[in-house]
């Protein structure tokens, strides 16, 4: 094989591993204050707001309803209609992960400052 081929070939080969590893290590481009984690989407919470604005979040009927919840502040996560609550503390995260078992519009806030964070929509 003649050196031309062979740098030719050695030059395919790099691009093909150059592609490989952009497909590999890409970043989502998800590097807002919403962030996701595994599928499971993050909201972020700073001086008692969600960065970004409210996070619109919509599932099937019969889904699994999954987000995390990351704040620094301290309340109570409130998701109306499905009344589910859970307590975050300053600088702490804390998961949500429940059957999306009611169709329509429901609304996760900040309980205790009446900060909405979330729009949550169940399609059936």
């Amino acid at each position: 094989m003649n050196s031309t081929i062979a740098r030719a070939l050695a030059g395919v080969a790099a691009i093909l591993i150059a592609v490989v590893l952009l497909v590999v290590l890409k970043d989502d481009g998800d590097s807002g204050p919403e962030k996701t984690t595994k599928g499971v989407p993050t909201i972020v919470v700073k001086n008692g707001k969600p960065v970004g604005g409210i996070r619109h979040l919509t599932y099937a009927k019969g889904d699994q309803i999954r987000f995390k919840v990351e704040s620094d502040v301290s309340d109570e996560i409130h998701v109306h209609g499905y009344d589910v609550m859970k307590d975050i503390e300053a600088g702490g995260s804390v998961s949500f992960d429940f059957p999306a078992t009611i169709e329509g519009g429901f609304e996760a806030e900040l309980e205790g400052r009446g900060e909405q964070i979330i729009e949550l929509t169940v399609n059936p």
